[in-house]
């Protein structure tokens, strides 16, 4: 089992900047890859951003550019820097860990909301 906590949300003017981090307990040895995903109301869950055990990283083309995730094997955590922010940007974000094995993500954080408004 595999617990994640979220935090760093809240509020962003359009242009402006928040960082989400997601800390992961547990069994996390067969843990590959860690994502952000993101859902407005109304909306699908939508992939923002992932990044595998070695670092290779992924990003939703509405992100490309303007957020960065990071992750620290060590510290079992994952980040996701968030810049330029624009109001579409608005949703609740979650956390997510995949198995090597799985196609889907198998463990899901509460999420945190980030709202972008003036």
């Amino acid at each position: 089992q595999v617990h994640l906590v979220e935090s760093g949300g809240g509020l962003a003017q359009p242009g402006g900047s928040l960082r989400l981090s997601c800390t992961a307990s547990g069994d996390m040895l067969r843990i590959n890859d860690m994502g952000w995903y993101r859902q407005a109301p109304g909306k699908q869950r939508e992939l923002v951003a992932s990044i595998t055990k070695i670092g290779t990283t992924n990003y939703a083309d509405s992100v490309k550019g303007r957020f960065t995730i990071s992750r620290d094997n060590a510290e079992n955590t994952v980040n996701l820097q968030m810049n330029s922010l624009k109001p579409d940007d608005s949703a609740v974000y979650y956390c997510a860990a995949r198995y090597a094995s799985s196609d889907t993500y198998d463990y899901w954080g509460q999420g945190t909301q980030v709202t972008v408004s003036s």
